[in-house]
């Protein structure tokens, strides 16, 4: 009997101790579901106020340094023959010209070919700094040489800044000789607020304690007139495309930036477009019709994102040159 008693005994034991644990379980089990339903309530609360709000769409702001203005910092149209002005808008507010700067490396270029000093059929090598020079490129390389002709029509045509550093070097031996060369001609010609600090216009390295070059409107319109004096130039600034390396295994297709040789805008045949994300959208161009030729310039036009300031620029300029062209 006493056998018996503890048989039960140790049955009712074990019942209670199976009976607490699924009530623990249980409880356990309703904490983690109310938690459960508390978090997933709380997100989908947190994702219908997210939904709720108004759509934001991210507006590109401009880089750190820009000065671009809308419509642009300055612009001029000149007659090229007698230098008259025929529409001009804050044509002396400085700004960044950007690649359009090497119009002057092709005049220096120029002045140098047509005093004998150097010839289009130079060989130019390839430095280590023109290799490694960033932004538009023919993708010069150390190991090869090219004619100065062919790196002529790089700079124009695909506005190439390491075809600018070669072009430099062969002609000055550096580019920093090569730039006293370009801001001895620009005082030559009474461009007085310009200073040169490049071959190809490119942005400053800052950290090496690198200055922006800076020109006016009006200074650019006065570097493209001299340009006109020297027609061999425009089988450069006129040409919409030609081939880098052609007749080697990898020849590169060089097209013109510049919109007016593009769209055949008549009598247009030259000269040059120019961008940074500091300096805004810049275009030097130049058209002759029946016995008048113009030069127009705009510099610094905004916004800086593309296309909307590429397109701004360029029907700018096409507005000031249709217009200087109905000036009598």
């Amino acid at each position: 009997m006493k056998r018996l008693m503890l048989v039960v005994c140790a049955l009712l034991c074990v019942s209670t101790v199976f009976a607490a644990a699924k009530t623990s379980t249980k409880r356990n089990s309703s904490k983690a579901a109310t938690k459960t339903a508390v978090t997933k309530g709380a997100t989908t609360k947190k994702a219908a106020a997210k939904n709720a709000q108004p759509s934001k769409t991210a507006v590109a702001q401009p880089p750190k340094g820009y000065i671009g203005k809308i419509p642009y910092i300055g612009a001029i149209a000149v007659d090229a023959d007698t230098g008259r002005v025929l529409f001009e808008d804050n044509a002396d507010t400085p700004g960044y010209p950007a690649s359009t700067l090497k119009l002057m490396t092709l005049l220096v270029v120029t002045d140098m070919i047509e005093s004998g000093k150097v010839h289009t059929n130079d060989v130019c090598s390839v430095s280590a700094r023109a290799y490694k020079t960033g932004g538009s490129q023919v993708y010069l390389d150390p190991k090869e040489s090219f004619p100065l002709e062919d790196l002529l029509y790089a700079l124009m045509i695909q506005s190439a800044n390491d075809a600018a550093v070669a072009i430099a070097e062969h002609c000055a031996g550096s580019c920093e000789e090569f730039v006293a060369l370009m801001n001895k001609r620009a005082e030559g010609l009474g461009m007085k607020n310009t200073r040169f600090q490049s071959v190809h216009g490119l942005p400053p390295n800052v950290k090496e304690g690198q200055r922006p070059d800076v020109s006016t409107a009006r200074d650019m319109s006065i570097l493209c007139r001299e340009l006109c004096l020297h027609p061999s130039i425009f089988r450069y600034t006129s040409a919409s495309y030609r081939q880098f390396r052609a007749g080697t295994k990898h020849p590169f297709d060089m097209r013109t930036h510049n919109p007016f040789l593009k769209d055949g805008t008549p009598g247009c045949d030259g000269f040059k477009t120019g961008f940074t994300a500091t300096a805004g959208w810049s275009i030097a161009v130049t058209a002759k019709r029946g016995d008048r030729r113009v030069i127009v310039y705009v510099l610094g036009a905004g916004p800086w994102s593309a296309p909307a300031g590429r397109k701004n620029r360029d029907a700018k300029a096409r507005e000031i040159l249709n217009r200087a062209f109905a000036t009598e």
